[in-house]
């Protein structure tokens, strides 16, 4: 399937954006996006909270263990505040409107919220507008 300008797959970028923007959640400043993650045959939809200082995504606990996710790495991470941390990461198959891209997410502990991160981001082209709190395409650079 070609890619382009026009589209990403079939999809044009029209309907894609007009998709993406309409299955938005905003509220007090926080934007969530609903999308569905899967592993083979396994899947769950769940709302994430997109967070542009966030490098990975990351999936809560009972998420990933319905998935049957498995470690495959373990990184550390900085919160904000400046505590370190250390999780485990895996990979899982992300589906945002119609369009899935394979993702590397870390494997939440107990309490940990579901995130979308920069780099999910990115794998599908898109970008925060921190002002409008939408998702927008991204301009793409190739030099």
């Amino acid at each position: 399937m070609a890619r382009g300008v026009s589209g990403i797959g079939s999809y044009p970028l029209s309907l894609l954006w007009a998709s993406i923007a309409a299955s938005i959640l905003g509220g007090m400043g926080i934007t969530y996006i609903e999308a569905t993650v899967s592993n083979g045959d396994r899947s769950a939809t769940l709302d994430f909270l997109i967070d542009s200082g966030a490098q990975l995504s990351l999936l809560p606990l009972d998420i990933w263990r319905r998935l049957g996710l498995e470690s495959i790495d373990s990184r550390q991470f900085r919160l904000a505040d400046g505590t370190l941390i250390e999780r485990r990461v895996s990979e899982c198959k992300l589906t945002i409107s119609e369009q899935s891209r394979h993702t590397p997410v870390i494997l939440g502990e107990e309490g940990d919220e579901a995130l979308l991160g920069v780099v999910t981001l990115e794998e599908f082209g898109l970008v925060l507008n921190p002002f409008a709190r939408t998702l927008e395409p991204m301009r793409m650079r190739l030099t």
